[in-house]
């Protein structure tokens, strides 16, 4: 017995509905291709060449890179120093972040003034921003040694050098993080809250018990495009501390590291293996992150 496939027929208008929207889609569907795709299968294919100079008579060498990677002995101290920056860098930020968007959430004088400062680090250049703090952290002009009366050597220590980095992270995702929170602060009706108070629940039984379920998928959306975000760290140390500093090699995160052999070194091939690894050690803690999300995150 023979089955017919059902045929969809479109009128004219609708063909030229839908002609039109590809027009629009095209510009960004192309720019997704030439800027974002295309450099993916680039930097794979590189990854297994050994490049030539501008980039021209590249020599396939097949695993020898990856190979390379693994006898790296700056690549384990890199890793250890992108993962302590990250953990530090995310958690610490998420949970100040919370703080903040319940304090600007609330009814007060000027609450459209508090969050527009706490925002401001976002919009600002990245290279400004590590420039400010450098100046901040100098152990002779800094403004922190001077205030403290401190002769406290911030960038050049390796024991503290690591968490001057972390600090600036923290103080540049606030205020992206607090607009989140907020947002999803508000979404949450008060209605539960009313009924909470009824049965005695309040302050921080109602934080705990309200609150944080109802924000979970905005915690979860921040938590793991923060871990992604500062898992590609590399704008900071690189800005903040000098390169011949005794300190680099505590805060030299994995991008880093491909910045050094691919730019400064002329090894593009080595570096492209270094962000294929990368990527894939993201794309293995993503997933191991979207597992979790079942388990504590709760949608309306």
């Amino acid at each position: 017995m023979s089955t017919k496939k059902n045929k969809v027929f479109r009128t004219t208008r609708q063909k030229k509905v839908a002609q039109t929207a590809y027009l629009m889609v095209a510009p960004t569907i192309i720019g997704l291709l030439i800027l974002n795709f295309y450099p993916i299968i680039q930097t794979f294919w590189l990854s297994f060449c050994k490049t030539g100079d501008f980039g021209l008579n590249n020599t396939f060498t097949g695993l020898k890179n990856y190979i390379d990677l693994l006898h790296d002995p700056e690549i384990p101290q890199a890793l250890i120093n992108t993962f302590r920056y990250a953990a530090v860098q995310v958690s610490v930020s998420i949970a100040l972040s919370l703080v903040l968007a319940v304090l600007v959430n609330r009814k007060m004088k000027g609450v459209t003034i508090y969050r527009t400062i706490y925002f401001l680090p976002m919009i600002c250049a990245p290279a400004a921003i590590a420039m400010v703090w450098r100046w901040m952290f100098n152990q002779d002009f800094g403004i922190l040694n001077k205030m403290f009366g401190t002769n406290i050597s911030w960038t050049t220590d390796p024991k503290i050098a690591w968490l001057c980095v972390a600090v600036v992270g923290i103080w540049s995702s606030l205020g992206y993080n607090m607009v989140l929170l907020l947002g999803g602060l508000q979404d949450i009706p008060k209605d539960y809250y009313e009924a909470a108070e009824i049965d005695g629940a309040t302050g921080i039984n109602a934080f705990f018990h309200i609150t944080i379920p109802l924000l979970s998928p905005t915690l979860f959306f921040i938590i793991q495009t923060g871990i992604i975000g500062a898992l590609q760290l590399f704008d900071l140390p690189y800005m903040i501390i000098d390169e011949s500093s005794r300190a680099v090699r505590s805060v030299k995160s994995v991008t880093y590291l491909f910045y050094q052999h691919s730019f400064e070194r002329g090894e593009r091939g080595y570096g492209s293996a270094i962000v294929i690894f990368m990527m894939v050690v993201i794309s293995i803690i993503t997933y191991f992150i979207q597992k979790t999300e079942k388990k504590w995150v709760h949608y309306n």
